[in-house]
């Protein structure tokens, strides 16, 4: 194996002097078979042009070294945020900046907004999403799991009947231990669309053990299209319904969006004889039923 060429003495204030043989785009094979034995591969292709700018600037070596780190943690902190966004299981890449402002729909915006800073998720405080079909709510409860990611919270989304299934499924099989402490983990689950359905027996017990299990040491964000008032007639038990309710309900944070469905606009139809002209409208809070989450618990 080729010996690697001594680097020449210099005191640590000096410049670095990088080697002028090749040409800037090309890397010397024994040093990409070290980055990659050291697993910074991936450094190799920004190298040239970093080498280059060193020598432009004449970047001392301790500078160029911070350089090429600060590369490597960047890319490798951006692999793990992307992984933990897949992790999550988002049906879309959703943030707030994406949510279209010029849709005919009404909600507390300065609420909303709060609720993005994530002191709800630190306060083990939950958020209800209800409004009619089509009117962003899952648009926003991802937008909300997206926030929590690149915080570097826990995140998980599931659909409500394929939770109910699933915990229902694990039950027959013999694995509702594991399933079930799938969904206690996430520091924050969004169980969207919640409510489409009657709860069978099995799903109501389902569904109040996971609450019981969450409450109070991690969040949910449910999204419904009924209001939390009818979440009741949801349960054959009143007692049951009561106390799942009540658990989710006092303390959480409700945000409550009206409007016609914005499924509608998309339609091609629709987009090519009613072209949109809408603007934003600003929140009306007179008669919105937006509820903030009172700053101590009971």
């Amino acid at each position: 194996m080729t010996r690697a060429t001594p680097a020449p003495a210099v005191s640590p204030s000096a410049p670095a002097t990088f080697p002028s043989g090749g040409t800037v785009a090309g890397l010397d094979p024994e040093l990409v078979r070290l980055l990659k034995r050291l697993k910074l591969g991936a450094l190799a292709p920004t190298l040239p042009e970093r080498l280059a700018l060193a020598r432009a600037q004449q970047v001392d070596y301790a500078a160029f070294l911070l350089l090429l780190l600060a590369d490597e943690v960047q890319r490798r902190d951006q692999q793990g945020l992307e992984r933990r966004v897949v992790a999550a299981g988002f049906e879309e890449r959703a943030t707030l900046d994406g949510f279209d402002w010029t849709a005919p729909i009404q909600l507390d915006r300065r609420h909303l907004q709060e609720l993005f800073t994530l002191q709800f998720l630190a306060a083990k405080q939950h958020l209800l999403l209800v409004g009619p079909v089509g009117v962003g709510k899952t648009f926003l409860a991802q937008a909300v799991g997206t926030a929590a990611v690149r915080a570097g919270h826990s995140v998980l989304f599931v659909r409500a009947d394929a939770l109910l299934r699933e915990l229902g499924q694990a039950r027959a099989d013999h694995t509702f231990d594991k399933v079930f402490r799938r969904y206690l983990v996430p520091e924050l689950l969004i169980v969207d669309d919640f409510g489409l359905h009657r709860l069978s027996a099995q799903h109501r017990s389902d569904l109040y053990e996971l609450i019981i299990e969450r409450h109070r040491r991690s969040s949910f964000v449910f999204t419904s299209n009924r209001a939390v008032d009818e979440w009741l007639g949801l349960f054959d038990d009143p007692i049951l319904g009561n106390s799942a309710r009540d658990r989710l309900a006092n303390g959480a944070h409700q945000l409550v969006i009206e409007g016609p469905s914005y499924r509608a606009k998309l339609a091609p139809k629709h987009r090519q004889s009613h072209p949109p002209t809408s603007h934003a409208q600003e929140p009306r809070h007179d008669h919105l039923a937006c509820q903030r989450a009172p700053t101590s618990r009971p």
